[in-house]
């Protein structure tokens, strides 16, 4: 018997011909985080509107409208052609980085930092869009045929990147442009970086942390108290892991948990607790599995399809998916020192939501199934 599907195979329109080349597995496991964030959401956010003054479920019904609107975004931009992908990319680079500067003159300052634009009564965070972009744009310039490019021409794939970088670091958000160097990194080395580069890479990266920790307040702050936890202020990890405790194997169950009331960060930065708490541990290994999933099935789709670029631009996207991910995680089980980055699809946030919806969307893209003009998988 035939499985239920929305289009027959014989079906020719747009959606049709999507619907049978694109990654449906993939698309599933992004549909289930967005349904586990929505509900991680309704956990953590209301205590979070009550502590300033707001209504329980503000957070919760922005993120609910949030998520529906990514899944549209996510959708669309997996409809685009390669050429469609790669106008998405030089122009979302462009405009990403333009941003980034304004940040810095006219941007919203918060806990000492610019890192974000006020445009119509919504707060937009620059970076996070910046990131998908300038991982196609990258992998566009170093998959290109070199008679196509001017004279030193792959230098136009580190430029964005330094400028990127340069801008961020001023804001100042370390980490962010720790992964984006990172992710210029994973695209260098699919595409076969020559050693020198790698050793001057590793050098300057080196380098820009050392004086990030001798000139950056909160940077030496955050890594000594990694470091030695009796140095400074350690209550939102330290709750963090409480929570993990609390919750054991199976959790307290949904909606019995105490940390999100006390966590300042609990709908965003340590989401991640809530759901250790309420629902345990093995329901964060099932998390794990789900990130994990999304990022092995991708590599996976793209190498088999045979497109260097497509390998190189996926290569990134989920680089940065992963390494947000990971990130977030290990801050909340101290294995990584304090950063304030986002689980992707879990946490409360509408640039990140709908930044992390147009990377998948590219990925869901660059993967399509190819077919030949009769209809044959490529």
């Amino acid at each position: 018997m035939n499985p239920v599907t929305p289009f027959s195979r014989t079906d020719t329109s747009l959606l049709g011909r999507w619907w049978w080349a694109v990654d449906r597995w993939m698309l599933t496991v992004v549909l289930l985080l967005m349904l586990v964030g929505a509900a991680l959401t309704l956990a953590a956010s209301p205590a979070a509107g009550e502590r300033i003054g707001l209504d329980p479920f503000h957070f919760a019904r922005q993120q609910l409208l949030f998520l529906p609107l990514a899944l549209v975004v996510m959708i669309g931009v997996s409809l685009l052609s390669r050429t469609g992908i790669r106008r998405v990319g030089t122009a979302g680079t462009v405009l990403g980085i333009g941003l980034l500067a304004l940040t810095l003159i006219v941007g919203v300052e918060l806990n000492g930092a610019r890192r974000w634009l006020v445009l119509g009564g919504f707060h937009l965070q620059p970076s996070e869009f910046v990131k998908p972009c300038l991982a196609v744009f990258i992998a566009a310039v170093l998959t290109r045929p070199a008679s196509e490019l001017p004279r030193h021409g792959r230098l136009l794939a580190i430029l964005p990147v330094i400028l990127a970088a340069l801008f961020l670091v001023l804001q100042p958000d370390i980490g962010m442009a720790t992964t984006v160097a990172a992710v210029w990194f994973v695209q260098m080395f699919v595409v076969g970086m020559p050693l020198i580069l790698a050793v001057l890479g590793a050098a300057a990266t080196a380098a820009g942390l050392y004086a990030a920790y001798h000139h950056l307040t909160h940077v030496k702050s955050r890594i000594d108290q990694f470091i030695d936890p009796t140095t400074g202020d350690t209550y939102q990890v330290d709750t963090s892991l409480r929570a993990f405790e609390a919750g054991g194997l199976f959790g307290r169950g949904p909606g019995e948990g105490v940390v999100k009331n006390v966590l300042p960060d609990a709908h965003t930065d340590f989401i991640f607790a809530v759901a250790a708490e309420e629902f345990g541990v093995i329901a964060c290994i099932v998390i794990i599995g789900l990130f994990g999933f999304i990022v092995f099935r991708g590599f996976a789709r793209a190498m088999r399809g045979g497109d260097l670029f497509a390998l190189v631009a996926v290569a990134g996207l989920l680089a940065q998916f992963g390494f947000q991910a990971l990130i977030n995680m290990g801050v909340a089980i101290r294995l990584l020192p304090a950063k304030g980055m986002t689980l992707p699809l879990l946490s409360y946030g509408g640039s990140s939501t709908m930044a992390t919806a147009i990377g998948l969307g590219l990925v869901l893209a660059l993967t399509r199934e190819r077919r030949n003009a009769q209809g044959y998988a490529l």
